[in-house]
């Protein structure tokens, strides 16, 4: 199963094209609901993500989390997520039942105070 589907690019392009252009505009994004949910099925890895860079498609941003008891917002490469190998060749997976019902600053929020993603 891939990461992304066309959708999910579809839609992470769009909420990319949208920021950059508020970004040149006045220095602002939105706040955007995550589109995607990765996430590694042997440990905490979570990764919630909201757009990719549409001059570099591979550069997704979102709340990232290692499982360290750190979550944080910022920049993955999709093609860094998609080389992880877990044990017995384990692959990072797409949640096929995550739906987003909150923005990625809330979601940030609760991450910071919880230690972790609990979407």
């Amino acid at each position: 199963m891939p990461l992304l589907t066309a959708k999910d690019i579809e839609q992470l392009l769009a909420n990319g094209k949208t920021n950059a252009a508020h970004i040149r505009a006045d220095g602002n994004t939105e706040d955007v609901k995550p589109v995607v949910k990765l996430f590694a099925p042997w440990g905490g890895a979570t990764w919630l993500l909201s757009e990719l860079d549409p001059d570099d498609p591979d550069l997704a941003f979102g709340l990232c989390d290692l499982g360290l008891g750190f979550p944080e917002v910022g920049s993955v490469r999709i093609s860094e997520i998609e080389s992880v190998t877990g044990p017995g060749g384990l692959r990072v997976e797409r949640d096929r039942f995550f739906y987003a019902t909150d923005t990625l600053r809330r979601y940030a929020a609760e991450a910071q105070r919880l230690g972790y993603i609990s979407a």
